[in-house]
């Protein structure tokens, strides 16, 4: 048996089978068979997922043949993407077709089919998850037979199949929405706590795409906003020894030293903050979209992100510093601060309402449970929708009172998925059996 781990080594499995799929009619066949046999099936991609979101238990099936642009609709901007396709493969062809999608994660590891099925999403009061950007989508179901979703055929199934979890078949190809090529203004500069959040909506009402990082123990947040901008000619992207000292250095290779001293001493963790919050100075540049958007993350770490309505994120930012000022728990990583606009996808957590989103991270040495719990229990009574492939502990029961549409989700895979081909122990939790 093959062992399959994530990348965050939350979670894994051995699963009987290890397949390579090697097109649509192999993917039929496949799950068929594995229907009228009992077995259960799950596609995986890069694994960046920290929950068991993707974990297979009998066979696991790869992707990765499946990858790259099927066809372009140049007159629409519509492009069918292979399910197997990486984020940091498709942003490049995108760009060499002048084309580019209207929003981007901050990471970039993903397979597409991936990020959609668990909600990725990046920031902008005005821009939903990358979900939001699909009109169509193109999935293997349980007996066999292709389902092919989209805003014309099927439509009403469309807000379903968007964002699926993985639960309702294996995603083969997808539909984007796609926008003119463009460049993002970027201005990366430091800020105190206070004077960001009382000035969170003016911040993220006037910038295309605002977030910010607090760093635990100090006063201090690094604010990022990206601007659209057009124009080759404005392109100005960041010196190669300016972005290798900040992003190599000072995020991975030197965090990562940081951290592992500060897993030894924890207590070196508030003063490691201030110098690593200062140490993060102002920098401004121009740049594709798909460059702006991510950037490399090698340090090993937990995650939990949870999504409330945009109006309660600045109480429960400050009811975490209050906590993290009682020094229960020292943290060495920032926490990330993002935003989306609405959106009728029935398992999108920023469905119906203005989004305010809150990542919280521990490094993968350190114990994560008292630090998430705590957070966890600061947002009852708030509606909060964690990210599906983020770390928490909600189930079906809780689930089903945060998503209105959640019912309509769970009877339509009991359509199309009776016999639970497409489960998995994480499924069986936040859906039910």
């Amino acid at each position: 048996m093959a062992e399959w781990s994530n990348w965050a080594r939350t979670v894994s499995s051995r699963p009987r089978e290890v397949v390579m799929a090697h097109d649509v009619p192999h993917l039929q066949l496949l799950c068929e068979e594995s229907a009228l046999s009992g077995r259960r099936v799950k596609a995986v991609g890069a694994g960046h997922s920290f929950t068991g979101i993707a974990e297979p238990t009998d066979v696991l099936v790869r992707m990765d043949r499946l990858s790259g642009i099927r066809s372009v609709d140049e007159a629409s901007g519509r492009v069918w993407v292979h399910a197997g396709t990486p984020l940091h493969v498709l942003g490049p062809e995108l760009q060499r077709r002048g084309l580019a999608m209207t929003n981007l994660g901050d990471i970039d590891r993903q397979t597409i089919a991936g990020a959609v099925s668990t909600g990725t999403h990046g920031t902008g009061a005005a821009f939903t998850g990358i979900a939001g950007q699909l009109t169509g989508v193109e999935l293997v179901v349980a007996d066999g037979s292709v389902l092919r979703v989209t805003d014309t055929e099927h439509a009403d199934l469309l807000p379903a199949v968007a964002l699926s979890l993985g639960a309702l078949g294996i995603v083969t190809a997808l539909q984007i929405q796609c926008v003119p090529s463009f460049l993002l203004h970027a201005v990366e500069a430091p800020a105190s706590f206070d004077e960001t959040l009382d000035g969170i909506d003016e911040r993220v009402d006037g910038t295309d795409h605002f977030e910010f990082y607090w760093f635990p123990h100090t006063d201090r947040v690094l604010t990022k906003r990206n601007t659209r901008v057009s124009g080759e000619s404005r392109r100005a992207p960041l010196p190669a020894w300016r972005s290798r000292v900040d992003d190599d250095l000072l995020s991975n290779k030197l965090f990562g030293v940081l951290n592992k001293a500060a897993t030894r001493a924890p207590r070196i963790i508030p003063a490691m903050n201030q110098v690593s919050a200062r140490a993060l100075s102002r920098r401004e540049f121009t740049d594709w979209s798909y460059r702006v958007f991510a950037s490399q993350r090698e340090v090993v770490f937990r995650e939990s992100e949870i999504a409330v309505p945009r109006s309660a994120l600045p109480g429960v930012l400050r009811e975490l510093r209050s906590w993290l000022q009682r020094r229960v728990e020292v943290v060495a990583f920032p926490v990330e601060v993002r935003f989306a606009a609405p959106d009728e996808l029935w398992l999108s957590t920023a469905y119906e309402r203005e989004t305010g989103y809150i990542a919280i991270h521990q490094y993968v040495a350190r114990d994560h449970r008292r630090y998430f719990e705590a957070f966890w229990a600061m947002l009852d009574g708030l509606g909060a929708r964690p990210h599906w492939g983020k770390m928490h502990e909600l189930d079906a029961a809780e689930l089903r009172s945060r998503y209105p549409r959640f019912d309509d989700f769970t009877a339509l895979r009991d359509r199309l998925d009776p016999q639970r081909v497409f489960t998995n122990p994480y499924l069986d939790r936040v859906l039910g059996r």
